[in-house]
């Protein structure tokens, strides 16, 4: 006896602005289905548990783990990767803060690190430091560009005041 694997459903996923057909399996996450089936890999695979937060989208505007978060639950929201947040050839102004106030080394964790500040900002457009700590406490840094992440957040954050 062949033993065949799940079913494929198909779904519309609206990614950086584009509307597009994917065949997934039930149980193919976010993450897969952006890096995988459209080639999206801004958003990197690390933990797979949802304690690193390299995965991080945006989904509707909010942070969250594309490794937690099954594909076939995303039809008809808004995801937003990084490779969504820029205009064309210009930063975003957060990718600009980043880059401005060292806050990366390696890069590897920086897509989720721009997206869940981009949400933060989005809930709090002037948070202290101590509330730029606690909204970046999903995502981890093992180069632990810390105060350079801070830095960035706050000066965005000062920039649209």
């Amino acid at each position: 006896m062949i033993e065949r694997g799940p079913e494929k459903t198909a779904i519309r996923l609206d990614v950086n602005g584009q509307s597009q057909m994917v065949e997934v399996e039930p149980r193919r996450t976010l993450l897969d289905a952006l890096r995988v089936d459209l080639g999206l890999t801004g958003a990197k695979q690390v933990c797979n548990m949802g304690n690193c937060g390299a995965c991080t989208v945006l989904l509707d505007g909010a942070a969250v783990y594309s490794c937690l978060t099954l594909a076939v639950e995303c039809e008809n929201k808004q995801i937003t990767t990084i490779e969504g947040l820029s205009q064309g050839d210009s930063l975003h102004p957060l990718q600009q803060a980043f880059v401005q106030h060292d806050a990366l080394q390696c890069g590897f964790c920086t897509p989720g690190q721009v997206l869940a500040a981009h949400a933060l900002l989005q809930r709090n457009p002037n948070p202290s430091e101590a509330e730029v700590v606690e909204g970046m406490s999903g995502n981890l840094c093992r180069c632990g560009a810390y105060r350079g992440i801070i830095d960035a957040v706050r000066s965005v954050a000062r920039s649209q005041e």
